[in-house]
């Protein structure tokens, strides 16, 4: 695994489907930087937690990349 931060457009974007983001976007855009920033806190407790998305849990590998990212001061 690497343990260079990720960034958002290569690494995290990706990690949410069409599906993710059409649930989510009367709230906010999954698909935008700004977005995501914005609301990274609440998204990696919900996505840790099992909470989100609503189909099934994240597997660990996409909570910790997620959370890398924050953690890295969440790079575009």
């Amino acid at each position: 695994m690497s343990t260079a931060t990720p960034g958002f457009e290569n690494d995290i974007k990706p990690l949410f489907n069409a599906r993710d983001r059409g649930s989510m976007l009367s709230h906010f855009d999954l698909w935008s930087y700004d977005d995501v920033n914005t609301h990274a806190d609440a998204i990696l407790h919900s996505v840790g937690a099992g909470s989100m998305p609503c189909y099934g849990q994240w597997p660990a590998e996409q909570v910790d990349l997620l959370r890398r990212w924050v953690e890295g001061g969440k790079p575009a």
